[in-house]
């Protein structure tokens, strides 16, 4: 809450809502609300506090800080990623305010989002590579319609292909960068969707929505292949015993090294290319986006390297399908904490007996920061000035504080993991879904 004081030299904190542009990492936000904030008259008192504690630090605590760690912000943080892709609720905590971001980890959160049929790629959306495309003619509004009862209530959901979870210590899309088998068990998640809605459906042929123009490599394909196989094999299949277990092992990994090799020898020529065109630009290696087994888009110029790291879907060239293309579908779903909504396009695909991408994200709400309410702030008012958006920054910490800091968010219920035995000693971790890095999902919820 608010520190006592005269309101001019008050100093504030809690948390807000802001509305997170597409193609902007959730830490550039933070940065870029800090360039905002750090001179303003709203958070001065902020600063002049931070100011007069960091005068009374001992010279040692001051060589202990780390090296960037010396310059004075307006402190911030973030209750949860948001993919580059999303849009949306990203909710920060200014101040104090920061000590109360984990709890909204475990919210529900309700997502819009468009399902691309007739394609699929190795991140599940539109920003990564195609790995298949499939037959769409056969879609319709009714059969997706049906398609979406198997997803209401409670069932286990798998990560995203190249997501940041981990399996024995290594993110998926680790063992396909280093072409190596994954491990046979796969750690689904129970999720529940409380609330699932198809709010709008595209005819072929009356969407912008396109498929990617990249496709995947052939070895990347394999990889997905053999993941897909793990993966129906875990989910309709009957266990296998010891024996069988291990048979199976070294057929895969022999029929894998098989297929790796040959691919290699397709792929070297474009690999070798790519990486003499590196080395002469003395590029340096950057992180993946979204557990892609590509690179990151061209950082953008200043003001920051986060803020423009998805193209806009604003491609009005030659389609990349003959006819019509394939039809689209807006969805609005009320999902737990750790929900990938963009496996969830994937799946559908699936169920539909096609292929499906995640063409849009929005996060309309998590917990009880709602998108165009009054605790959740457009961030395109932070260019406009202080005069914009302290008032309103004010208030929504006002409010924040009125409800009490160690107010619960609304519904907080997770996904829950289901590990088999061998799994238990290496529980992965998972970055939230769509994360600036290796993450998707969405990102989780992405």
């Amino acid at each position: 809450m608010a520190a006592s004081g005269s309101a001019s030299t008050s100093v504030l904190d809690g948390v807000f809502g802001i509305n997170k542009p597409i193609g902007m990492s959730s830490a550039q936000v933070i940065r870029d609300c800090q360039h905002h904030f750090n001179p303003s008259a709203l958070f001065k008192p902020m600063i002049e506090q931070e100011i007069a504690a960091r005068s009374q630090e001992s010279n040692t605590r001051k060589k202990r800080r780390r090296f960037g760690k010396n310059d004075i912000r307006v402190k911030m943080g973030h209750g949860g990623t948001l993919d580059p892709l999303a849009t949306g609720v990203l909710i920060l905590g200014v101040g104090k305010g920061t000590k109360s971001l984990q709890s909204f980890l475990d919210c529900t959160k309700t997502y819009e989002t468009v399902v691309l049929f007739g394609a699929s790629t190795d991140t599940y959306d539109r920003v990564g590579k195609i790995l298949k495309k499939t037959a769409y003619d056969h879609i319709t509004r009714p059969m997706v319609e049906e398609a979406l009862k198997s997803f209401r209530g409670k069932y286990q959901q798998m990560p995203p292909l190249y997501s940041a979870l981990k399996m024995e210590g290594k993110p998926l899309y680790e063992y396909a960068r280093e072409g190596k088998p994954i491990p046979r068990e796969i750690a689904t998640r129970e999720v529940e969707v409380s609330e699932l809605e198809l709010v709008e459906w595209y005819e072929p042929g009356t969407h912008s929505h396109r498929w990617p123009a990249e496709e995947a490599s052939n070895f990347e394909r394999s990889f997905a292949e053999q993941v897909w196989k793990v993966e129906k094999d875990q989910m309709t299949s009957k266990k296998l015993t010891p024996e069988e277990e291990e048979a199976d092992t070294k057929a895969r990994k022999d029929h894998e090294n098989f297929k790796r090799k040959a691919d290699e020898n397709v792929d070297a020529l474009v690999y070798d290319r790519l990486n003499k065109r590196k080395k002469a630009n003395h590029q340096k290696d950057v992180p993946l986006m979204s557990g892609a087994l590509g690179e990151m888009p061209p950082a953008a110029p200043k003001p920051g390297k986060g803020s423009n790291l998805i193209p806009e879907n604003t491609d009005t060239g030659t389609p990349p399908w003959d006819g019509k293309g394939p039809p689209a579908a807006r969805i609005r779903m009320t999902v737990t904490s750790g929900f990938y909504v963009r496996s969830f396009c994937h799946d559908l695909g699936a169920k539909v007996s096609s292929s499906a991408m995640m063409a849009e994200l929005c996060r309309s709400r998590q917990g009880d920061f709602v998108l165009g309410s009054s605790n959740c702030l457009e961030f395109s008012d932070l260019a406009k000035g202080e005069d914009a958006w302290a008032s309103q920054v004010k208030a929504m910490l006002d409010q924040w504080n009125r409800k009490g800091r160690t107010a619960t968010p609304q519904s907080p219920l997770r996904a829950k993991l289901n590990k088999s035995p061998a799994e238990v000693e290496n529980l992965a971790s998972k970055q939230p879904e769509n994360v600036d890095g290796p993450s998707h999902n969405e990102s989780k919820s992405s």
